[in-house]
């Protein structure tokens, strides 16, 4: 395809770069990677070594002495020609994410115009590292804060979004002085190498030293559990499933570095007898069938009050009905295949322990055949009538069912509901009470890191903050002041007196 061409995706390709200079190791295993789109092969990728990984931290570790120096502003610059790169190659890197992923094509491109977006949130992040003035309480001294670059950054995404993730960690961290070593899903390395090649022009042409912007492409068991370990990288931003992420942070954690987790996420829509049906339908389906349900933002549970819940399954499934699924190139088509077979097994297992747990599929649940489904990865998005106690609802199934949950009483009984699972990411309430608005945005309210009032659960702006509570992790990436994650902060204080005054009025005299 032309646009394999025009991001320098070869038939074979090396899986770990310096930032210009491809290490080229072929003994470690070859990726093959097939589209879930059509089945098609579509490119190899060796697999980098330990040795690639040792290159790649020398090479960060010499770079982040010459990127801290460089003033923040200055590293705004190359981030404003990243993103101006990825403006010439939106179409063909959308294009990449959505064969490579399965996502639709508007959502491919989507996910390239979050990059774009996130790398204009850094420029202007570039002249706003602010630090704070505090009042001393000894006199003629000045008390600040003020941040720091940290270091080495390990960015390491999941298949789901195979490049946006990158991008909001490596264009705040580069803005903040740090040096960024990415480490893709093995599932989607093109995406990742595709985007190496398109920063590359800028990295020449601003003769930027190697080891600012890395790439590896490696065994999770092998380079993956040395990135974890290694004390040369002090934060390491995990996306990935709670047992994942617990893994890594426990690691982690032992030898003090830093951690965000961007985990799991099981995330309701309630709707009240206050709905605007009409403004929530579209959010609902958008939310559940979405990315065919593999966004950790997706909409796992629908909690409706049983005076609408007729009116509102009716209006779900003539919704439903009216899908189009198929291959995701084609911008007709709503809903793109899951991302491997593995996946559908998840998918129809799912659907089976809901019904032996009483559930009962009210629409959907199909594997399609046929020719245009020959990857053998297209389903049928389902809805599921469930209870939320039922250990699968309790579970995230990355695959697009919808559990439709009833609740009677007031909104207090609907928060309960939604707040009753592990996961803590994205919710969402429909009403035009503000009452009942209000009290699911309050401290008696919704406890996921993410919150909404007629809007969907998933789709959130680069400006917020993204991230979760309970097992989602806790971290947070993206926009507001996510960017302090990345730097070292440090309290100063300066005595420009002639006397030495202790605090707290300590007396000490020699």
């Amino acid at each position: 395809m032309e646009f394999l061409k025009k991001l320098g995706i070869k038939e074979k390709n090396f899986g770990s770069s310096t930032g210009t200079v491809w290490n080229e190791t072929t003994d470690q295993g070859e990726l093959k990677i097939y589209s879930p789109a059509t089945g098609e092969y579509i490119a190899s990728v060796y697999q980098a070594s330990e040795n690639d990984l040792g290159k790649l931290l020398k090479s960060s570790e010499e770079a982040f002495k010459y990127w801290r120096t460089v003033p923040a502003p200055k590293r705004g610059e190359i981030v404003r020609q990243i993103g101006n790169k990825l403006r010439e190659y939106k179409k063909d890197l959308g294009s990449l994410v959505s064969f490579e992923m399965g996502k639709s094509l508007q959502e491919g491109m989507g996910e390239v115009q979050e990059m774009i977006d996130i790398c204009d949130f850094a420029v202007g992040q570039s002249r706003q590292l602010y630090g704070f003035t505090m009042q001393s309480e000894r006199p003629m001294h000045r008390m600040y804060d003020q941040y720091h670059p940290l270091g080495i950054v390990c960015t390491i995404s999941a298949f789901n979004f195979p490049v946006a993730v990158w991008a909001w960690n490596a264009m705040l961290a580069a803005v903040c002085g740090d040096v960024n070593i990415w480490k893709p899903s093995s599932k989607v390395p093109l995406s990742a190498i595709a985007c190496q090649n398109i920063i590359k022009d800028v990295l020449v042409e601003n003769k930027l030293p190697e080891g600012i912007f890395t790439l590896i492409v490696g065994k999770g068991s092998t380079i993956g559990e040395k990135i974890l370990n290694d004390n040369r990288i002090p934060l390491i931003s995990v996306t990935g499933s709670t047992n994942v992420g617990r893994h890594a942070g426990e690691v982690i954690a032992k030898r003090f570095g830093r951690a965000i987790l961007e985990l799991g996420g099981n995330n309701a829509i309630i709707m009240t007898p206050e709905v605007d049906l009409k403004m929530a339908m579209p959010a609902v389906v958008f939310g559940a069938v979405g990315t065919a349900g593999q966004r950790c933002t997706s909409t796992r549970r629908l909690i409706v009050h049983e005076s609408i819940y007729d009116k509102v399954k009716e209006s779900l499934t003539k919704a439903y009905g009216g899908l189009k699924i198929g291959n995701p190139l084609d911008e007709k088509n709503h809903v793109g295949p899951l991302i491997d077979k593995n996946a559908v097994k998840d998918f129809n297992n799912a659907l089976k322990l809901a019904v032996e747990e009483g559930g009962k599929v009210i629409y959907g649940g199909q594997v399609l055949e046929g020719e245009n489904y020959k990857s053998g990865s297209y389903v049928v998005p389902a809805i599921v009538e469930a209870e939320n106690h039922y250990k699968i609802v309790q579970e995230e199934t990355f695959a697009p069912i919808l559990y439709l949950i009833k609740y009677s009483g007031d909104v207090k009984n609907a928060i309960a509901l939604q707040n009753g699972v592990v996961q803590g990411l994205s919710s969402s309430i429909f009403t035009n009470n503000m009452r009942e608005a209000e009290m699911f945005l309050s401290a008696e309210g919704s406890d996921c890191g993410i919150a909404n009032v007629n809007i969907g659960t998933s789709g959130a702006e680069i400006g917020g903050a993204f991230g979760g509570e309970k097992e989602t992790g806790g971290g947070r990436e993206s926009g507001s002041d996510s960017w302090k994650t990345y730097m070292r902060r440090q309290t100063n204080t300066i005595n420009y007196g002639t006397a030495l005054p202790l605090a707290q009025g300590i007396k000490f005299e020699i």
